[in-house]
């Protein structure tokens, strides 16, 4: 089943981020080369796709597992999750209608 994550930056995260982007990207990419990964992305502090200075306030991920426990041992798992980028983490089952 799909799951999304949704996660909401610390204040000031851009530094953390930086530091812990290629592990989390690493990890994002194993869920890709297994077909798992529906669709990730980071959500701009502001209306502009390079945000710059500005930073994020948080990321979306939209993954398969076999099962909830499964999606939020994952989450728990983030390397921003370590660097203490995120404030909060929701994980929720998700069902994909289109395209």
């Amino acid at each position: 089943m799909w799951y999304v994550i949704y996660s909401e930056d610390v204040e000031n995260s851009l530094p953390m981020r930086k530091e812990a982007r290629p592990a989390h990207l690493a990890r994002l990419q194993e869920l890709t080369d297994q077909g798992r990964l529906l669709v990730a992305g980071p959500c701009p502090a502001i209306d502009s796709d390079d945000p710059g200075e500005a930073g994020f306030t948080g990321s979306v991920v939209i993954l398969d597992f076999d099962s909830l426990e499964q999606a939020k041992e994952w989450a728990a798992a983030d390397p921003y999750m370590a660097a203490g980028v995120y404030k909060t983490v929701t994980v929720k089952p998700y069902k994909k209608v289109f395209p």
